[in-house]
């Protein structure tokens, strides 16, 4: 049945848009510095904030915003269609849903931790001159923020069916005359 369930969350549109769209979202601000050859993001710079050792980074708004799409949401999707699938597709409470979410969260930046702290260990210099990669104290940060995006799927799916009905709603008025 697990394999059943692998291969229904492989096949599914929803699991792919996730992985793709937080895989892109991570990568900009990647590609954004290693082009510019400096750690501080243009416009994020703007909200930068104090490096409190390693364990808080200067780039915290940055953070949120990039590890709710991914590996948080991006998780949190997986693990949704997964075990859902692997129920047999039978209803679930909102907490179970969450639940899964969070399971499907924590894997994801469990394994997108370790392949952090294998990169840290192989001291990747990136063209700004520091680690390509994140400093282990920042993993608990990572991992509280997974927890946190579980919710992610939820707000975008909201946000997006308000900006249809509201766009449904421009399409339908006739025009004056």
């Amino acid at each position: 049945m697990s394999l059943c369930a692998l291969k229904a969350m492989l096949h599914s549109r929803r699991f792919w848009i996730w992985q793709l769209a937080g895989a892109a979202i991570y990568a900009t601000p990647v590609a954004i510095r290693l082009a510019t050859g400096n750690v501080v993001l243009p416009i994020l710079g703007l909200l930068e904030t104090p490096w409190i050792d390693h364990f808080v980074p200067a780039n915290l708004v940055e953070k949120v915003l990039v590890n709710g799409f991914f590996p948080g949401a991006a998780g949190a999707v997986a693990g949704e269609i997964y075990f859902t699938t692997k129920n047999a597709n039978r209803a679930i409470s909102r907490r179970r849903r969450y639940g899964y979410r969070l399971a499907g969260a924590l894997f994801y930046v469990t394994l997108f931790s370790a392949f952090q702290c294998f990169g840290y260990f192989a001291n990747i210099i990136a063209s700004y001159g520091s680690n390509l990669f994140e400093f282990p104290g920042v993993y608990p940060l990572n991992f509280l923020l997974a927890s946190l995006s579980i919710f992610t799927p939820t707000i975008i799916g909201y946000l997006a069916n308000k900006v249809q009905c509201a766009s449904h709603k421009i399409r339908a008025k006739p025009v004056k005359s």
